[in-house]
């Protein structure tokens, strides 16, 4: 057997062991994710977590150290996932076209919040009083976020596309009423008989979120 072929035995072991640890780490996010959006940091467990996953215990602090570790991989990962997604969207409309772009971050920011609902419980979690937790969410995700899409606010509303007033304020309404209802979604089935599991419901919010917040064209 030649050294070439003698090195690439040796390391497929170690390829697959690279495998199967970041495969937990994706199963420990996943169930991270689920339980710390649902129960919130203080009433979720590593062994909640680590039986969701469908992993051994012990390997929460092989891969995350400890809960809020993991809490922040997850968090992060949530919110970076999100950006991804926002930035491909913006991608595709020209900087030329105020209007179709603030159509497209809600279009974008409605489908993410009905694919991941976490989005929004995580923050609602966080926000029932101040943490280190919530001081590092708005550092790292939620205030970049903000002030970029503020600025845009800001234009739109000097162009007469956006209703006047604070845009912060404006901001955080677009917000809400995209994550949030999609947050509530169960109560809101339950209450008013909106399915948003059903075709066409998704696209009807976005819809009447942009004709709300964005009613007029640049010269209308």
């Amino acid at each position: 057997m030649s050294e070439a072929v003698a090195a690439t035995e040796a390391e497929k072991p170690a390829r697959k062991q690279q495998q199967r640890s970041l495969v937990t780490q994706h199963k420990l996010l996943d169930a991270a994710t689920e339980a710390f959006s649902e129960n919130g940091f203080k009433g979720t467990s590593t062994r909640d977590i680590a039986e969701r996953a469908g992993v051994h215990h012990p390997l929460i602090t092989y891969h995350f150290k400890n809960k809020d570790q993991l809490w922040r991989a997850a968090t992060d990962r949530i919110f970076r996932e999100f950006n991804i997604s926002l930035v491909k969207a913006m991608a595709e409309v020209s900087e030329a076209d105020p209007r179709a772009r603030a159509e497209a971050f809600v279009r974008t920011y409605v489908r993410y919040a009905y694919q991941r609902p976490a989005l929004h419980k995580i923050i609602l979690q966080e926000s029932s009083k101040p943490s280190d937790r919530l001081d590092w969410l708005v550092e790292n995700h939620l205030r970049p976020l903000f002030d970029e899409v503020v600025k845009s606010l800001k234009v739109l509303q000097e162009m007469g596309i956006a209703p006047a007033g604070n845009p912060a304020l404006l901001f955080n309404m677009i917000r809400v009423s995209a994550g949030g209802l999609l947050a509530l979604s169960l109560e809101i089935k339950g209450t008013s008989d909106i399915d948003f599991d059903d075709e066409g419901e998704l696209d009807k919010l976005a819809d009447m979120i942009i004709r709300v917040f964005f009613p007029s064209s640049a010269g209308d």
